[in-house]
């Protein structure tokens, strides 16, 4: 029904419109009492889909991305649709509009999204405070920096970030991969993320300790555009610093291959959809192969049926996450690929 009604209705209008059209959906039927018949249509509840990594037990393997719930207003609603996490963010430690609008399309020939939101967010403090209420789901903080804050004082933005939500979420994701911000991705080069990530570690210690409580698991977000030899440096960028995971990938800056308008594909901005499905299985095999499995892996880009799932799980996944698929194929798509695993465990 989402493929043939509800998605022609909403790709009439402006995408970004859409998005929030659809938040205020969600929770206006969470509030008149739906979400049991949400529950009932989209969740599935079976101990055979738990995954235990890095200290955390997760209801399910399929998570909603960083991007579709920034503010953290959503996530309890959002579980509803069967996730079996959710992550919120990008957060910066002072909130920021983003970049000027129009900054999100879609290539529907190709099922793909570009946007150039430019991590638009309410800033850390907010979301934090929208985190105070119960938890149905397992959250991930995705934090970045502030566009204006130089790429030698970032480390900075992190430890704010770190700092303000250590309380609130189960773990975070450091994310120096998005294409949208000026220079960002200069801070994947491996001086820098060493130095970044050694800071988180001692923060993270810090206040375990001070708070008499475990550890958060630190995940690294990765951009499908880096080489080879770049890979090889996340590996031992990874094993150096003792971080908990790797999330493959971010959005591209690739236009290989579509079959989309000249004039939308020449949009600033990260690719993500089913053009980047390729490219994102090869970077999880790629790291699983070459660090002979050492750390976790959170697969995402380009899933849009339960078959791109297992693929991404037969390369190396222990997790994935949605969010192009999410809007192109719907909230059904979260149980096809719950209930595609469980399939596979009976043979």
């Amino acid at each position: 029904m989402y493929r043939l009604f509800i998605r022609p209705f909403l790709f009439l209008f402006d995408p970004e419109k859409v998005h929030y059209l659809s938040f205020f959906s969600i929770k206006f039927f969470s509030k008149i009492g739906l979400s049991g018949l949400i529950k009932s249509m989209f969740l599935i509840e079976d101990k055979r889909l738990e995954r235990e990594l890095f200290g955390l037990k997760f209801k399910n393997p399929v998570g909603l991305a960083a991007g579709f719930d920034k503010n953290a207003v959503l996530y309890n609603e959002l579980s509803d649709f069967g996730f079996g996490f959710v992550e919120i963010g990008t957060l910066t430690p002072k909130p920021q509009d983003g970049n000027p609008k129009k900054r999100l399309f879609r290539l529907k020939k190709d099922h793909a999204i570009i946007n150039r939101m430019g991590f638009n967010n309410n800033g850390v403090f907010d979301a934090a405070e929208q985190l105070k209420k119960e938890h149905k789901v397992l959250i991930g903080g995705n934090i970045g920096k502030n566009k204006n804050t130089p790429n030698n004082e970032a480390i900075k933005d992190y430890l704010i970030c770190f700092d303000a939500l250590f309380d609130d979420v189960d773990y975070f994701v450091v994310n120096v991969s998005s294409p949208n911000t000026p220079g960002l991705r200069e801070l994947q080069d491996k001086e820098p993320l060493t130095a970044l990530l050694n800071e988180l570690q001692l923060e993270n210690l810090k206040l375990s300790g001070r708070k008499n409580t475990a550890r958060k698991p630190i995940l690294l977000k990765i951009a499908p555009d880096l080489t080879n030899s770049q890979l090889l440096d996340i590996i031992e960028i990874v094993n150096t610093t003792k971080i908990d995971g790797v999330i493959a990938t971010n959005t591209t800056i690739s236009r290989d291959n579509l079959q989309s308008h000249a004039l939308l594909i020449e949009e600033a901005g990260g690719l993500s959809g089913e053009p980047l499905k390729n490219r994102s299985t090869e970077v999880i095999r790629f790291l699983a192969e070459k660090s002979n499995k050492s750390f976790p892996i959170i697969g995402v880009g380009g899933i849009h049926s339960a078959e791109d799932a297992l693929e991404k799980f037969e390369a190396g996944a222990d997790l994935i996450q949605l969010w192009t698929g999410f809007v192109y194929e719907g909230p059904g798509l979260v149980k096809k690929i719950n209930k595609a695993i469980l399939k596979k465990l009976a043979i």
